[in-house]
């Protein structure tokens, strides 16, 4: 491939720039996965990107390459697998998504949890997870032996898909998220079993996260990530929409409920989250509005 031309094409600036066809999208990213392009253009690649912003359709070439890569994990009977990704840890408030992935697991409902980390000034979701006790799994087979005999495990992106972590990498050296970071929250290692858990970072991508996940099909959750994790702000509902086979459907607005809610009283290291997780777990006490909200699409998704 040309990687000169297709870096005339994305690499002219925010309005100069044209997006990629679909084919010429996927046949890029492959290659980017598959470690082909040379590092001074793939910099020059990602970082066109990253001014450019994705068009749809790159999108979807992005994800049928990593569709042709991933590895697949074998979901376990019964309920679909609630997939979680988990890429950018705790910055000021405790982490609560594996209080939610627990009590799905509790109510008998599988749970993935998939990602990487590599944050200076955030609290490590791996080292949370550790704590908790939560199965790391060392490959995709044993991943879904963890899901049938445990309802959750975790699994970082590396066992999943080499490539898509490589790029994921970059981010420490040119300081700036790339395209990887948008897909990596859309990956499904368990195509037609699975509820994809969508957490938007940035307010400007949930129009954009819309209309993919209508033409990605399957079964997904889109919302606004608490600090890019995917749970709801306890102290804020964002707006929640589901998708199933090209429908979509609002769950909640944002902010339903607010005025009622608060933040958990915790700090963001393992101990202390991982303590106030277990305490929350023990006491029976109810979830936050907006987190019973989130609990209840997921069981509802997962079992219908």
């Amino acid at each position: 491939m040309d990687y000169t031309k297709q870096i005339k094409e994305i690499g002219r600036g925010a309005k100069g720039s044209r997006s990629l066809s679909r084919e010429d999208a996927q046949a890029l990213f492959a290659d980017m996965l598959d470690g082909l392009v040379p590092p001074l253009q793939l910099g020059a690649i990602v970082l066109a990107m990253r001014i450019k912003s994705e068009s749809l359709e790159e999108l979807q070439g992005f994800k049928a390459a990593i569709d042709e890569r991933i590895a697949h994990i074998a979901a376990p009977a019964g309920a679909r697998t609630v997939v979680l990704p988990t890429y950018n840890g705790a910055r000021r408030r405790p982490n609560l998504m594996p209080l939610l992935a627990m009590m799905l697991a509790r109510e008998g409902i599988p749970v993935l949890i998939h990602g990487r980390f590599d944050f200076d000034t955030r609290a490590d979701p791996f080292a949370l997870l550790r704590v908790l006790g939560l199965p790391m799994a060392e490959s995709p087979a044993e991943a879904g032996e963890l899901l049938a005999s445990r309802r959750i495990a975790c699994i970082g992106t590396d066992r999943l898909l080499p490539g898509l972590d490589a790029l994921l990498s970059l981010r420490p050296q040119l300081g700036v998220r790339n395209s990887g970071h948008s897909m990596s929250k859309m990956i499904d290692p368990m195509p037609g079993r699975s509820v994809r858990v969508v957490p938007v970072t940035h307010p400007e991508y949930m129009e954009k996260m819309t209309r993919f996940l209508l033409l990605d099909g399957g079964r997904s959750l889109l919302m606004r990530g608490t600090e890019g994790e995917a749970y709801a702000n306890p102290a804020r509902c964002p707006q929640m929409t589901e998708f199933v086979d090209g429908v979509t459907r609002i769950l909640a607005e944002a902010g339903d409920g607010a005025a009622a809610l608060s933040q958990p009283e915790a700090g963001i290291e393992a101990a202390e989250n991982a303590d106030l997780i277990l305490r929350s777990l023990d006491s029976g006490q109810e979830l936050p509005a907006p987190l019973r909200l989130q609990f209840d699409a997921c069981v509802t998704l997962a079992r219908e």
